[in-house]
């Protein structure tokens, strides 16, 4: 029989006519079908939530960690001027910046350096 007997032979029967025109599957089916999709978006409801949470407290964390980092920088460098003030040096040279002297010594205030320093550049460059 060849396909386009066959075709007829089908659609001539009146049973199969509503087959044919019909290809909906029967409702117990579709009622399954829509109770596992139902099913799938529960289940993605679900771990909507939870994973939301961890996506943002990995990346709370990750912030956190670059922030501890960064003031464990900062202390070091602030420990490291600790130690730099702490020397005989440096604390001279500050009080001397803020006027102390040692005893024994003379403090002089020099007034004018500005002033007498650009006379004089101008009198080694040749000018008046």
């Amino acid at each position: 029989m060849s396909r386009a007997c066959r075709t007829r032979a089908f659609s001539s029967e009146p049973g199969h006519m509503a087959a044919a025109r019909s290809r909906r599957p029967p409702a117990a089916t579709l009622a399954r079908r829509w109770l596992v999709v139902a099913l799938i978006g529960l289940i993605g409801y679900a771990y909507y939530h939870p994973l939301r949470s961890w996506v943002a407290t990995r990346s709370e964390l990750s912030s956190r960690r670059a922030e501890v980092a960064q003031l464990l920088a900062e202390k070091r460098e602030l420990q490291q001027r600790v130690q730099a003030s702490a020397s005989l040096d440096s604390l001279t040279r500050q009080a001397r910046q803020l006027g102390y002297i040692r005893p024994g010594e003379h403090l002089f205030i020099v007034k004018g350096i500005k002033a007498w320093e650009k006379v004089h550049s101008r009198i080694a460059a040749g000018g008046n």
